[in-house]
């Protein structure tokens, strides 16, 4: 009986010592689930501040992504137009003040608007394929015309990622180059006969047609076929010949605002001051038609030479002047003038740009 109560003692206290071990155990479990998830509790109340900070750091961002584009888009690169010009500040070097430049006339405040409401027009009507630069030019137009080095800077829009130059192969436009100086003859008797014209009203010595620039020295005459993109009626049927061989060019710039065409007469002792076209997707042709010595353009800082029969080819977004230091006796300077379009425009972007720059589509309505 002894040896069985105490064997019985052994079991009772081995049982007993191993019950509270494992409710030991099973405590130090349950308070480390407790821990465990306490502490996943409060890792998520510092992940929630985390990623609400962080959301309110990329709505900061993105208003003032949206104030940078508001302003950019709301304020024209060319100043203040037709009330208050900053022409002279942008400029820097002419001071043109026409009411028939499309330059001046048209630098109101919402330029960019109207650019980018043109533009998205086009899309709808035809399509967004091939437009990834116009689309990135109309878009950051204030930065890209305001952050030009000065040697190049165009006045009304700036296509980004063209390769310039101030002067072009004529091998980039050869058949408009050799299309041109086949027609030199048929030219130069044109210009003959509407340069030698009687005076088109008493108290003038210009010949019907004809336009005087300003200069600050010696005259500087122009004869327009093309202005701006608008055909001058009168003057093309003076000319038929001349009207032609516009019509054979493939890359005439025919129907919008950076296209023009005309006889450009310096007399000796002219001076055409330094200045910038208004856009680098085109460049300008000049066929020299009576070529005196002592007649130079210079384009970039670069000087050249006109020649009789042949074409220049230069990019008048880069600053450029052209003089004619000759004497009375060697005659005024004369070539033909004619706007092309820059060979690496495709032809896709072209299109959307002579909707974009249609002759009156982006006149300013507020100022009339």
């Amino acid at each position: 009986t002894l040896c069985t109560f105490l064997h019985l003692r052994e079991v009772i206290c081995y049982t007993l010592s191993h019950t509270l071990s494992r409710r030991a155990q099973m405590e130090w479990s349950l308070e480390s689930v407790r821990e465990m998830v306490a502490g996943g509790m409060q890792s998520i109340r510092e992940c929630e501040i985390c990623a609400f900070a962080i959301a309110m750091c990329v709505l900061l961002l993105f208003m003032w992504y949206c104030y940078r584009v508001g302003r950019e888009h709301g304020s024209s690169p060319l100043g203040k137009g037709k009330h208050g010009s900053l022409l002279e500040e942008q400029n820097g070097f002419a001071f043109c003040q026409s009411s028939e430049c499309f330059r001046c006339t048209s630098a109101g405040e919402s330029l960019n608007q109207r650019l980018y409401h043109s533009l998205q027009d086009y899309a709808k009507r035809y399509t967004w394929s091939g437009m990834g630069r116009v689309h990135k030019g109309v878009r950051d137009q204030g930065r890209y015309l305001n952050s030009r080095p000065t040697i190049q800077r165009p006045e009304v829009f700036f296509l980004p990622d063209l390769p310039s130059a101030p002067f072009f192969s004529r091998e980039v436009q050869r058949h408009d180059v050799e299309l041109l100086e086949q027609s030199f003859p048929a030219l130069l008797a044109e210009f003959e006969s509407i340069y030698h014209q009687p005076p088109a009203r008493s108290g003038s010595s210009l010949p019907p047609g004809w336009k005087a620039n300003s200069t600050p020295r010696g005259q500087w005459w122009t004869y327009y076929l093309v202005n701006q993109g608008t055909p001058l009626v009168l003057n093309v049927r003076r000319c038929p010949r001349a009207w032609r061989v516009l019509g054979q060019l493939r890359t005439f710039i025919a129907n919008n605002v950076f296209g023009n065409a005309c006889f450009s007469v310096l007399t000796p002792g002219a001076l055409i001051t330094e200045h910038y076209g208004p856009t680098n997707v085109r460049l300008r042709c000049h066929l020299g038609l009576r070529v005196p010595p002592s007649c130079e353009l210079v384009v970039g800082g670069e000087p050249q030479c006109w020649s009789e029969g042949s074409c220049l080819l230069f990019d008048d977004s880069f600053l450029h002047r052209a003089f004619h230091e000759g004497g009375t006796e060697d005659g005024p300077r004369v070539v033909f003038m004619v706007d092309l379009w820059h060979p690496n425009v495709a032809a896709a972007e072209r299109q959307a740009l002579d909707y974009i720059f249609t002759p009156g589509r982006l006149e300013d309505k507020e100022g009339k």
